[in-house]
């Protein structure tokens, strides 16, 4: 038990390294639509053959890749953290205990809505910017919890500017929570703050099943 243990650990160190090394690629990439397919291209890789993908054994046989939309620019967007009213949430996770977070700012889309910023207040402090949109559930549309653009503990980080206080949302990079693909995997998904009322189709989507 031990062993097998120590092996999962090792392989989700992995994991996280590789997605680090990735989103690193992509902060540094002149240009973001290829740093698009890059991201896209490394998602697929890790999701079909790494040990630590999400994917059930049953949906590795037949994955053929992400349904994951075209690169649009226009939904890419560098945005000052506006302060926000207090508030916070916990999350109860079965690995580890309950995770709190703090809203420590707002980030509004222009001609869209505003969307929470959330810190996770225990191990690590990061930042935290799930979106869920109208299209979440539909067939042919997006993840049913919402999807995640912001997620810096587990390295999903677009780049900010500390001194302008702006950060990058570029939903093109918009991903699903592991536990899309797998129930096992428990998600803090997006709060009643982080849903928008229109359709955001580009980033990863999602099969109805």
């Amino acid at each position: 038990m031990t062993v097998t243990t120590a092996r999962t650990a090792s392989e989700v160190v992995d994991w996280r390294r590789r997605v680090f090394a990735l989103y690193a690629a992509v902060r540094q990439a002149d240009d973001p639509e290829e740093a698009h397919e890059l991201w896209r291209i490394e998602r697929d890789d890790l999701m079909a053959r790494h040990p630590a993908t999400p994917l059930l054994s049953s949906d590795r046989l037949l994955f053929e890749g992400l349904p994951i939309a075209p690169y649009d620019a226009a939904w890419r967007f560098e945005l000052p953290i506006l302060p926000a009213e207090a508030g916070g949430f916990e999350f109860a996770t079965g690995t580890d205990g309950v995770v709190p977070f703090e809203r420590v700012g707002v980030v509004e889309i222009p001609d869209a809505g505003t969307l929470d910023v959330w810190r996770l207040t225990t191990y690590g402090g990061g930042l935290f910017i799930p979106v869920r949109d109208s299209l979440a559930g539909q067939p042919d549309g997006t993840y049913g919890g919402g999807r995640y653009l912001i997620d810096t503990i587990k390295g999903a980080d677009l780049g900010s500017d500390s001194e302008r206080g702006t950060i990058v949302l570029d939903f093109n990079f918009a991903y699903n929570p592991s536990c899309a693909y797998d129930p096992a995997w428990a998600c803090p998904l997006a709060q009643t703050g982080n849903v928008l009322s229109f359709a955001v189709p580009v980033g990863e989507l999602y099969d109805v099943r």
